[in-house]
C-alpha cells in the first residue's frame, strides 16, 4: 500500500512539473510576442516620422550611442553611411531641413518575411523583404532590411540600420502580389 502511494504521488508530481512546464512556454511565447509587436512598432514609427519629416519623433526611436549605425544603397551604385549617433543626427537633421515637407517619396511600405532573432532580452536582430513604392504608388523597388534593437531603459532602440535596394527591377504595382507569393514560399530568395 505505501508503494502504491508513493508510485501515485510521483506520478502526480510529474504531471503537474510537466503542466508549469508548459505554462511558462507559454507566458515566454506571449512575452516573446509582446516583444515582436514593441519592435515592429519602432521600426514603423521611424518610418513614419520619417516621411512625416518629424525629426523628434524620428530621433526617438534610436539608440543614441557612438556605436550607431545606418547604411543603404543609393540608385546610382554607391552606398552612403553614417557612424555614431552625432554623424547619424548630423546628416538625417541636414536631409529634413532640405526637404521639410512631409511627402513620402514611399507612400506604401510593406515589409515581408520578417525574422526575429533575439541574442538576450535586450538584443534584437531582424531581417526581412521589404516593398518600396514610388511616389505615384505605380512601381515597387524591393529592398533586403536588417536592424539590430537594444533595449535601453526598457524600450526598443534601433542601433543598426543597413537597406540594400534593387533600383534596376522595378516592380509593377500589379505584380506585387505575386512578387510577395513568391517571396513567401522563398523565405525572401527571389
Amino acid at each position: 500500500m505505501k508503494t502504491l502511494s508513493v508510485i501515485l504521488l510521483g506520478i502526480v508530481l510529474c504531471f503537474s512539473c510537466k503542466d508549469k512546464a508548459a505554462e511558462e512556454e507559454a507566458s515566454r511565447q506571449a512575452n516573446l510576442e509582446k516583444e515582436k509587436q514593441a519592435i515592429k512598432a519602432v521600426i514603423e514609427n521611424e518610418t513614419k516620422s520619417f516621411f512625416a519629416r518629424d525629426f523628434a519623433a524620428w530621433k526617438s526611436n534610436y539608440a543614441q550611442t557612438d556605436y550607431a549605425f545606418q547604411a543603404w544603397s543609393n540608385d546610382d551604385g554607391t552606398f552612403d553611411s553614417n557612424v555614431g549617433w552625432k554623424d547619424i543626427n548630423k546628416q538625417v537633421g541636414k536631409y529634413i531641413q532640405a526637404n521639410p515637407e512631409p511627402v513620402s517619396s514611399h507612400p506604401i511600405v510593406e515589409r515581408k518575411n520578417m525574422i526575429f532573432k533575439f541574442y538576450d532580452d535586450d538584443v534584437a536582430y531582424l531581417t526581412w523583404d521589404q516593398f518600396n513604392s514610388d511616389k505615384s504608388e505605380k512601381n515597387f523597388h524591393h529592398s533586403k532590411e536588417v536592424r539590430l534593437l537594444e533595449k535601453i531603459n526598457g524600450e526598443w532602440k534601433i542601433v543598426c540600420v543597413s537597406a540594400f535596394w534593387d533600383y534596376r527591377h522595378p516592380i509593377p504595382a500589379s505584380r506585387l502580389p505575386m512578387i510577395q507569393k513568391i517571396a513567401n514560399e522563398n523565405k525572401g530568395k527571389i
